[in-house]
């Protein structure tokens, strides 16, 4: 037997928590239909029962302001799941429940899963799970997911709820008062005839709060006696209550969730309810005044985590890689394989391949801290702490969320950009998230730093990616300013407790963008080294990576146009231009045309690089044009017109910017 379940919950609920307790490594992701968002799923088997999870975007509601808000109503009620999983946050409880209750109205099959007990505990918040569970009449069950307590608990209602599901859950009529009963009932009634998608009591709701997705698909398929009957309602109920149907709606369910809380909850005394570990290291964290030094100090501790921790190990793997070729040569020769052979395995797979992969302890960490971030509760106080300067630039404050998860990769970072409500400040956010160092240039940055700029490594690194958020900040002002004219909506967000990081979690969240990077680097990086050394082999007979090679070629076209900036070389052009189908590949290409490892490449970039033009090769790396996948996912996203505005602005900008660095470095080194 196999079924398929949906995970629900707000964000910062410890959804993703759940979602690998229940499924462990057995996951994949992969993108919603349509759109370019992030779909995980998962699986997991109990009681000799398959059960495919898929985890829903995190969301307050699901009222469709939001990309996420959508793709998690229409799974609900376009792939109807056998059972939908509510996760709720026990410490924040009478907020999470609004989803719950939306949801309730869309579906009877509902569980409910009261996580983080243990810091509602901690807050003096005592939860009768029992009676919530008789109330609402679904299953409720207690976890603490990033310890795994409970975990089996779920399993267990999980599989019977789906054996024996509850009948006494109702469409969320029940919550109304008279008068809007009335209303419901008769649309219900009216709507119920229709052959809809939708429950007719869910209908009957988003009728009346005047939901304009729902009223066209309804509208188009019903009489015009239906429309008038509507909108008598919400006429004669707004003049009744005094106020517009959307915010009596939301009002009487919040009554009812009120009620239903007060009935289910124990506050202990306030005297007991001090204030806890979150508020005290929010005043510092959060301060006005140290909020936005002490991330960038953290920043900072973590480039030097990357760089002083990370740059032995990938030693250790440089030289693992360079013996590797000599013995694959070696044995190759024995056996009389063509120098073509050879070349390609030693100069094009390893040479490539292995440029790149002897970063992945750099990478691995980076990824490694970024976890640690996020579930420790820190990144969404960056957020708040850059919002007022994110505000004074035109800015939303939640922008600073997509910017952050940029440094892993752009693309998770536009995606992310999702979550703005505002058409303006999503695009705007898109357009200067490409400027935010994501991890395929760390390679870039690691070996040039560490040859040019060995005993300040770490501080040239950390400067670029400051000059990047410098940079990200300056155009966004700028684009404000001329394409983006208007009043930036305020940052209203959450602020989850902080918590200890559940080791759990973070590995898998390390290893899975970990195992992506692995992926690439089997699989795109390896297609793209094999081209160009390929181009660097032909016309067969020249010197392999020559400048008569179909690469030199192609390099000396544009070296020209890099000479201004200080690496007028083909060598650098072409390592640029094939960046541009992924970053990780400008080392790749270098190591590829040299036949060089990284251990190598740093005797071989003293002879063509000085360490003004090292510096303005990295400045060009972090700015020019992203990589093919973030182009694609800013069409995608945003629209052709800013994706071509996003390469253009870009290459414009990293020239300008390079040509300076170049010549200000001259004056100095």
């Amino acid at each position: 037997m196999e079924i398929t379940i949906a995970l629900a919950g707000n964000p910062n609920a410890g959804k993703t928590s759940i979602f690998n307790g229940l499924t462990g490594s057995h996951q994949h992701v992969g993108n919603w239909p349509g759109v370019t968002v992030e779909r995980k799923e998962g699986e997991f088997i109990h009681r000799n029962i398959k059960v495919k999870v898929v985890d829903l975007p995190g969301t307050y509601s699901l009222t469709p302001y939001t990309i996420d808000e959508r793709i998690a109503r229409d799974f609900i009620v376009k792939e109807k799941p056998e059972l939908v999983v509510v996760i709720a946050d026990a410490s924040n409880l009478e907020r999470n429940l609004y989803l719950l209750v939306e949801i309730m109205q869309l579906t009877k099959k509902t569980l409910l899963v009261l996580n983080m007990v243990d810091i509602a505990e901690k807050k003096g918040i005592k939860i009768n799970h029992q009676s919530l569970s008789k109330i609402l009449g679904i299953p409720v069950v207690k976890t603490i997911a990033n310890k795994g307590v409970g975990i089996k608990e779920l399993k267990d209602k999980i599989v019977e709820a789906i054996k024996n599901p509850q009948e006494n859950v109702g469409e969320g009529s029940f919550l109304f008062n008279e008068r809007i009963e009335l209303a419901v009932s008769e649309i219900r009634d009216r709507v119920s005839k229709l052959s809809l998608i939708f429950p007719p009591g869910f209908i009957a709701l988003k009728l009346l709060e005047k939901d304009d997705e729902i009223r066209e698909l309804v509208f188009s398929k019903a009489d015009n006696e239906l429309r008038t009957v509507v909108d008598a309602w919400i006429a004669h109920l707004e003049k009744e209550l005094e106020d517009d149907m959307a915010s009596i709606l939301a009002a009487e369910k919040y009554a009812f969730i009120h009620g239903l809380y007060n009935e289910v909850v124990e506050l202990k005394s306030s005297l007991e309810r001090q204030i806890d570990i979150t508020d005290r290291v929010d005043k510092v964290l959060t301060n006005r005044y140290l909020g936005i030094p002490l991330f960038l100090f953290i920043m900072w501790i973590i480039f030097q985590l990357v760089f002083k921790v990370g740059n032995p190990l990938a030693d250790i793997i440089d030289k693992l890689m360079g013996s590797l070729a000599a013995l694959i040569s070696e044995f190759l020769s024995k056996w009389g394989a063509s120098s073509y052979a050879i070349s390609f395995i030693t100069d094009g797979v390893i040479g490539g391949v292995g440029s790149v992969l002897v970063f992945i302890p750099n990478i691995m960490l980076l990824f490694l801290a970024i976890a640690i971030l996020e579930d420790s509760g820190y990144m969404a106080r960056a957020a708040f702490v850059m919002d007022k300067l994110m505000h004074s630039l035109g800015l939303h404050g939640k922008s600073a969320i997509p910017m952050i998860v940029s440094f892993g990769c752009n693309i998770p970072g536009i995606l992310a950009t999702r979550t703005l409500k505002s058409e303006k400040d999503r695009i705007l956010t898109i357009l200067i998230l490409p400027l935010m160092s994501c991890s395929a240039r760390l390679p870039i940055y690691v070996l040039f730093a560490s040859v040019f700029f060995s005993k300040h490594a770490a501080w040239v690194i950390f400067s670029l990616y400051l000059l990047g958020i410098i940079f990200a900040i300056l155009m966004a002002t700028i684009f404000k300013k001329t394409l983006f004219k208007g009043e930036t909506s305020p940052l209203i967000m959450e602020l989850p407790p902080y918590r200890i990081p559940y080791l759990k979690s973070v590995w898998l969240s390390t290893w899975q963008r970990t195992s992506m990077f692995l992926k690439k680097a089997g699989t795109f990086i390896l297609a793209t080294v094999v081209l160009v050394w390929i181009f660097s082999s032909l016309p067969l007979g020249v010197e392999y990576a020559s400048p008569e090679s179909i690469i030199g070629k192609i390099g000396a076209v544009f070296a020209p146009i890099l000479k201004p900036v200080g690496f007028g070389f083909w060598q650098a052009a072409v390592s640029l231009i094939f960046g541009f189908l992924a970053k990780e590949v400008v080392i790749g290409t270098m190591g590829t045309v040299w036949g060089a490892s990284e251990e190598s490449l740093r005797n071989i970039l003293p002879h063509y690089f000085s360490q003004a033009s090292a510096l303005s090769f990295m400045v060009f790396s972090l700015i020019y044009v992203p990589c093919v996948a973030a182009v694609a996912t800013i069409w995608k996203e945003a629209g052709s017109k800013w994706a071509l505005i996003s390469i253009a602005y870009s290459m414009l900008l990293a020239y300008l910017v390079s040509v300076l660095v170049f010549n200000i470095g001259n004056l100095i080194f």
